[in-house]
């Protein structure tokens, strides 16, 4: 029998995130004047209710696209998240510990390799990789803003070239809280100090999602199947995204 387990975080206003989110809502008793009609016309007295939603595509659980970090990947026009082949958004899921990371450090290469050492699991063509950092105990908070790892350019290469297409991350972003790497590039001048994780897309083609949770739900680092659909916003470099993970086999009795 499959379990299904949701990664992703409510989309609503949160002191998480960056931007604000605006919910104004149409209620069931202000529906009939809206539709030029009156309570006595619907059974109950009340009509369907709708909502207006004001936020970004980054707002949430979601999942960035090529053209969110450049307008070319590889040479050729980055993909907007409406033109993301759906096959990427399932696949094997390989969870890693990077619980020891410390907050604002880098996710380097050799703490990747060593967390797929203790998941004795080698990398795989279409396998989503989730970087399990435990910040999203902080979800709720402002804290949840600036208190994570990242990961560096060289493991984000590292994951691409061995045939992971989706990269998610239990935190604000994927890179590191953006305080840190501006304090660090304010020291070296050194422009590959921004973002590397993200400017890495414009090299090769690979998906971000952010803002996940629940990984310590997982049965262990594989095991499991991840499912990701982004919402196709047209032309975004960003749409929201249910994850969710899937364990066991669907059987009759699952439907």
């Amino acid at each position: 029998m499959a379990t299904l387990i949701d990664l992703s975080v409510p989309t609503g206003p949160a002191a998480s995130e960056a931007t604000p989110v605006h919910i104004d809502t149409l209620t069931h008793e202000e529906g009939p004047k809206v539709l030029g009609l009156s309570p006595s016309d619907f059974p109950d007295g009340i009509a369907i209710s709708n909502e207006t939603i004001t936020l970004t595509t980054h707002t949430g659980t979601h999942m960035d696209a090529p053209l969110h970090y450049g307008p070319l990947s590889g040479g050729k026009p980055a993909r907007s998240i409406d033109k993301v082949p759906l096959e990427w958004c399932i696949g094997p899921g390989v969870r890693l510990d990077l619980r020891h990371v410390g907050a604002g450090e880098e996710i380097s290469e050799d703490d990747v390799t060593e967390a797929l050492g203790v998941a004795e699991h080698t990398l795989g063509d279409g396998d989503i990789v989730l970087l399990w950092t435990g910040a999203d105990r902080l979800w709720g908070s402002s804290e949840y803003l600036t208190t994570y790892p990242g990961l560096s350019g060289g493991a984000t290469r590292f994951l691409v070239e061995r045939g992971v297409r989706v990269i998610g991350i239990d935190a604000w972003g994927l890179d590191r809280p953006m305080a840190s790497m501006i304090a660090d590039y304010r020291r070296n001048g050194d422009p590959r100090t921004l973002w590397p994780a993200h400017v890495y897309g414009r090299e090769r083609e690979y998906l971000q999602l952010e803002k996940l949770a629940n990984l310590d739900r997982l049965p262990g680092p594989t095991g499991f199947t991840v499912m990701c659909f982004p919402i196709p916003v047209a032309n975004a470099g960003a749409g929201w995204t249910r994850v969710v993970a899937v364990t066991g086999r669907f059987v009759e009795s699952d439907r």
